[in-house]
């Protein structure tokens, strides 16, 4: 008989263990909406870091530059040496010297315009664009030695190493940040499912007197609260995609700031934030309800 009427309760009362409204359902919504919102935007920076490192990195890693420094009687001979030596290395498809007008446009920003060029003993500089094969930095660094002893080569690898490790720890920073929203999500799911199976602890109790298991109490549970962060978390995902999508696009004045956002494929990876909130609702909800029907006696 018991088991009669548990069968025929069976279908009905996995929907009414858990209110459908109440404090419980408004947290777990809104928590889940919240964390969604913030994970969004830390996988945009992430993203966002990541293209903008590897961009200057890129575009540092095809140019170089040779400084040449020596007295002004000498100077001409040293630059017509290094250029001689650019001309004849395999792996630079471009290369010039720069002239005062550049060079006053290279100091510009740090001394502003009127700054004397013609009577400055500024050292002469020239830009190296290299092609797909690349060069030979020892040997064309050797050879730059000994036909022009005033030339020195910078391929600018003490500016690409700072950003591609800036890239790996923000990237770091980033999953950290993702690890932390969904901890602090299971956590606050955690607790308004502990506070639902309090609230009906009568109900659980009469449950077990027609032969319900835990099992099935729990399942209730956890395809509640399951589908309550799946749905927080789809309507923070959208406003979080929003609020990027309304954000500046990228431009060279605005650097990184205007980069902030996703690009291609990139919106794509968004839409996994409520897939991956609610397998969090999921175990957060199974954990809790376990423990509490333990309790519940």
């Amino acid at each position: 008989m018991i088991s009669l009427n548990f069968l025929k309760i069976e279908q009905g009362t996995a929907a009414r263990v858990v209110p459908p409204t109440g404090f419980t359902a408004r947290l777990t919504l809104i928590t889940a909406a919240a964390m969604a919102f913030l994970a969004v935007f830390a996988l945009a920076l992430s993203l966002a870091t990541n293209r903008l490192a590897h961009r200057w990195a890129d575009a540092l890693a095809r140019t170089a530059t040779v400084r040449i420094s020596a007295p002004e009687d000498q100077m001409q001979t040293q630059v017509d040496a290094v250029l001689k030596v650019l001309g004849e290395t395999p792996g630079i498809s471009e290369y010039k010297a720069l002239d005062d007008t550049q060079m006053l446009a290279l100091l510009k920003p740090w001394f502003g315009a009127d700054l004397p060029v013609d009577t400055l003993p500024l050292p002469r500089l020239v830009e190296i664009t290299e092609n797909g094969q690349g060069i030979d930095v020892e040997g064309l660094r050797l050879r730059l030695q000994a036909e022009a002893p005033g030339a020195v080569l910078d391929d600018h690898t003490r500016w690409r190493r700072p950003l591609v490790q800036a890239a790996g720890r923000l990237r770091m920073l980033g999953l950290v940040s993702l690890v932390l929203i969904g901890g602090a999500m299971a956590g606050m799911i955690t607790l308004a499912a502990q506070a639902a199976l309090a609230a009906n602890g009568q109900v659980i109790r009469t449950l077990r007197l027609v032969g319900a298991r835990d099992q099935f109490i729990a399942s209730a549970f956890v395809r509640r609260f399951t589908a309550r962060g799946l749905a927080g978390a789809m309507i923070g995902t959208l406003l979080g995609m929003a609020a990027v999508a309304l954000l500046p696009d990228a431009s060279p004045a605005g650097a990184f700031l205007t980069g902030l956002g996703f690009s291609g494929a990139g919106w794509l990876w968004p839409l996994l934030i409520p897939v991956l909130a609610a397998l969090v609702a999921f175990g957060a909800t199974q954990f809790a309800a376990m423990r509490m029907l333990k309790g519940i006696r």
